[in-house]
């Protein structure tokens, strides 16, 4: 079955793209094109950006979305800010360093870790 860039992919040819994005997360679309060839590139890119939500960062695919786990530990970070701000007052917020989130990412990108 060839898939042209108008047709819209089935949620089984998603959940496959996805399962081999996971098996290897430094995968480029060409690659992707190898393991499904009646797929076209524009197809499997529409996959990857808009159906999956993957962003490219520092040459691997990483899910734009939070988790539950990512979501989980924000609620927990947020609950002890209160707490102890309840504790200590204005003086607890004197010790809090805000920044834009790209910051909370730590990539070093020579080694890539």
């Amino acid at each position: 079955m060839f898939m042209t860039k108008h047709e819209r992919p089935s949620d089984g040819l998603v959940a496959k793209v996805n399962e081999k994005m996971r098996e290897n997360s430094r995968f480029t679309i060409r690659m992707l094109c190898y393991e499904f060839p009646q797929i076209s590139k524009t197809v499997l890119y529409e996959i990857v950006k808009n159906r999956l939500n993957y962003r490219k960062l520092c040459s691997r695919w990483v899910p734009k979305m939070l988790t539950d786990v990512h979501r989980t530990k924000g609620l927990g970070s947020a609950l002890t800010f209160l707490t102890r701000y309840s504790e200590e007052g204005n003086e607890f917020l004197n010790k809090i360093v805000t920044g834009d989130e790209t910051w909370v990412c730590h990539v070093t990108p020579e080694s890539k870790q």
